[in-house]
């Protein structure tokens, strides 16, 4: 990845430079060809002005009109007759007087064109402009001037040599830069994947140190944060796969005692044996209301949820109190509840009818024979508000933020006697948060505890 964005940097920046080496010195090009056109013509015009006078061109009279043309400063110039007879000639050595000159400017220029031509090439600028001279419109002759001009070209050719110059720093610039800027890029981004491999492998306990606060920078942030995510997730699956096989292992060693006892204990009389029998039979009831509840848990936490309806909230609480009746009765616990009718909620009858009976139920076991549970429901604005209340021993404070966690109990001793998984609670907050609602626990200040469920009130429930 380095090479790749090195070579990127590189090939942008080559690309940039070629064009600087190439435009300026194309546009100087056509500048210095213009200025050349335009003074050449000109002087080619003062020439045949000087010679439009004249019936015939002969090398007297030529040479009279031109002696009164002022110093041009050009190299070479040419004055033929109508057949391309040299009649004139600036050149001092190897003049070309009376012979015959073909240039190719020379030949247009006796056609009746004007003429002009200019090159750039070692290290000079040759121009050469012709025109015709007429006389009564008719061609008698033509005028040819060349220059040979160096100033210029050694003018462009500093400019040249400068940008060639700037274009070495500037590339030698751009190549390191490119280096250092690709080696920090791809450095973050090393530093990314390793720590992606690390977490791959288990490690959610490392953390991506990128500094700097571009892109990159905030994506290490990001994965940092998602990798505190995976790390409490994970810890609370271990906590939860260690508890969960610690309350399995509770009923299934004391099933296995009690079988080894039976099959160990000859001549056990009938009615040890249907203890024994008995005691199997509840601690299988047990590890199966465990299961149920870890099924429950799994179908939360996968996000299975049956779609919604408004559920009128007092058919389903009546239903359970019909049910937990009888269990507060067996325990000897006042069981009472107050409702409010038109109480809708966005649920299904199933997670409401589960949500009540966890919290009646956990109620009337943690509280003492000659108890009370008071459970209510009411609506106030927007919201559907269910309070379960005992007179129990309440919880310690430093318990309550942690009892709806799986598996947690405030008194395990006690709990495993009252039959609990250490699950209910959990069940409860975890499908009142999935339907938008929330779950809180408190101490009452006459002793007990009180449960308050707050669900959105659905569409067509009153409100008072």
């Amino acid at each position: 990845m380095q090479v790749k964005f090195g070579l990127s940097y590189i090939l942008i920046i080559a690309a940039v430079l070629l064009l600087l080496n190439t435009y300026p010195l194309r546009v100087s090009q056509d500048l210095v060809f213009r200025s050349k056109e335009a003074s050449l013509e000109s002087s080619v015009s003062v020439m045949v002005y000087s010679l439009s006078g004249l019936d015939h061109l002969t090398e007297e009279n030529v040479a009279q009109a031109m002696a009164v043309v002022e110093e041009t400063g050009l190299s070479r110039i040419l004055v033929t007759d109508d057949t391309g007879r040299v009649l004139y000639d600036t050149r001092e050595t190897g003049s070309a007087v009376g012979e015959y000159a073909f240039y190719t400017e020379i030949v247009q220029a006796l056609l009746g064109s004007d003429v002009f031509t200019s090159n750039y090439q070692n290290g000079a600028f040759r121009s050469r402009a012709s025109s015709p001279v007429l006389y009564q419109s008719q061609v008698i002759g033509a005028v040819y001037a060349y220059e040979y001009d160096t100033e210029q070209a050694a003018l462009l050719e500093g400019l040249q040599s400068n940008l060639l110059r700037l274009s070495a720093v500037i590339g030698v610039a751009v190549l390191v830069l490119s280096v250092l800027l690709s080696r920090m890029l791809t450095r973050k981004i090393g530093q990314l994947l390793t720590a992606i491999r690390q977490v791959r492998e288990g490690a959610y306990s490392h953390r991506a140190e990128i500094a700097g606060h571009d892109e990159i920078a905030q994506i290490g942030q990001e994965f940092n944060s998602l990798t505190d995510r995976l790390q409490t997730t994970e810890n609370a699956r271990r906590r939860f796969v260690s508890d969960a096989s610690h309350e399995l292992k509770t009923p299934l060693a004391a099933i296995r005692l009690l079988t080894d006892s039976i099959l160990q204990t000859e001549d056990m009389d009938p009615a040890t044996a249907r203890e024994f029998v008995s005691d199997i039979g509840a601690e299988a009831e047990r590890l199966s209301r465990i299961t149920e509840d870890l099924l429950r848990l799994t179908r939360l936490d996968s996000g299975v949820l049956e779609p919604p309806t408004v559920v009128e909230v007092l058919p389903v609480l009546e239903q359970v109190m019909r049910m937990m009746s009888l269990v507060a009765q067996e325990k000897q616990v006042e069981l009472t509840y107050t409702a409010q009718p038109g109480c809708a909620v966005l649920a299904t009858p199933d997670e409401l009818n589960q949500v009540i009976y966890n919290l009646t139920d956990n109620a009337v076991k943690y509280t003492g024979a000659g108890g009370a549970v008071q459970v209510s429901l009411a609506c106030r604005e927007e919201t559907v508000i269910l309070e379960v209340a005992d007179n129990g021993p309440g919880i310690p404070e430093e318990d309550l933020p942690r009892i709806f966690e799986r598996f947690y109990r405030v008194d395990k001793a006690r709990s495993r006697a009252a039959g609990g998984t250490g699950l209910g609670l959990s069940i409860v907050s975890d499908t009142v948060k999935r339907r938008g609602g929330t779950v809180e626990a408190a101490n009452r200040p006459e002793g007990g505890t009180v449960f308050t469920v707050r669900w959105p009130a659905a569409k067509g429930g009153n409100a008072a």
